[in-house]
């Protein structure tokens, strides 16, 4: 009796061990599932701030190669303006580990002074782009590659001797089918043959200034053409009122005749 009794204890506690260890084994599993569930929603965060850093980082990228076009263009070289050259930050204070709600807020707040600054950069752009738009539409250089004045604006003796004369432009030394060249964004306004100035082509600058290049052997471009500053319009020669080949260059605002020699800057440009 007593062997069974001992017996049936021993199975009692096996039995009673076993549940006890299912259980325990159900707490580990529903432990673990827990973890994996937490591991997976931090992960989600982790995916949606590498998200949110790229699209940052992209943000970023953008502003930096409009900022460094903006400087380039403008003719702003190092110091603040480069924007390859990582700037130095500090401090004196001790880190600690930031909860993720205040990285989200950071990262909110990064955002929207980014999006500031693409604006503001945005406006610089076109500002300096109609800046580039004027200028370009300045008369500011020669029409003549590598050339030099043969005749000044103004008063002077007539080249036929036939007295004296009102020189109303410059003339430039050429050889006859150099190219002339316009010296400002414009539209053609005329080509063709006018008196003594023999082959001529206008442009029209759009700001009041319309330029003059005359004598050509032949003119190039056409009535309506849109030209940039230094597009060949013509070949220079001799026709019309002229003692040998050269460029006669006028320039005149708002329908009044000017020096042009306050408009000229480039005349350093080598023959083409």
């Amino acid at each position: 009796m007593a062997i069974v009794i001992a017996a049936a204890g021993m199975c009692g506690a096996a039995a009673m061990n076993s549940a006890e260890m299912a259980r325990l084994n159900g707490v580990a599993a529903a432990h673990e599932q827990s973890l994996e569930a937490t591991r997976r929603d931090a992960q989600r965060e982790i995916n949606a701030l590498a998200a949110r850093m790229g699209e940052l980082q992209a943000q970023a990228n953008r502003l930096n190669a409009l900022g460094d076009r903006l400087a380039r263009g403008a003719g702003l070289e190092g110091g603040e303006f480069d924007f390859d050259r990582p700037v130095g930050i500090g401090g004196p204070e001790a880190a600690s580990d930031m909860p993720a709600r205040r990285l989200l807020q950071g990262l909110d707040t990064l955002d929207g002074d980014l999006a500031n600054s693409g604006q503001q950069l945005s406006v610089l752009e076109a500002l300096l782009f109609d800046r580039t738009l004027e200028r370009n539409a300045m008369p500011s250089r020669s029409p003549v590659a590598s050339s030099f004045v043969t005749s000044s604006y103004g008063y002077r003796a007539d080249p036929f001797g036939r007295g004296g004369q009102f020189h109303k432009g410059i003339d430039f030394d050429a050889r006859t089918g150099d190219p002339v060249m316009t010296v400002a964004d414009g539209v053609v306004s005329y080509s063709g043959v006018r008196g003594g100035y023999g082959n001529v082509v206008e442009v029209d600058h759009g700001n009041g200034y319309v330029t003059r290049y005359a004598h050509n052997s032949r003119n190039l471009a056409k009535v309506g053409d849109l030209v940039r500053v230094g597009d060949e319009i013509a070949k220079a020669g001799s026709t019309g009122r002229s003692t040998g080949a050269h460029v006669h260059f006028e320039v005149w605002e708002n329908g009044r005749v000017q020096n042009p020699r306050k408009f000229l800057g480039d005349m350093g440009v080598s023959r083409q």
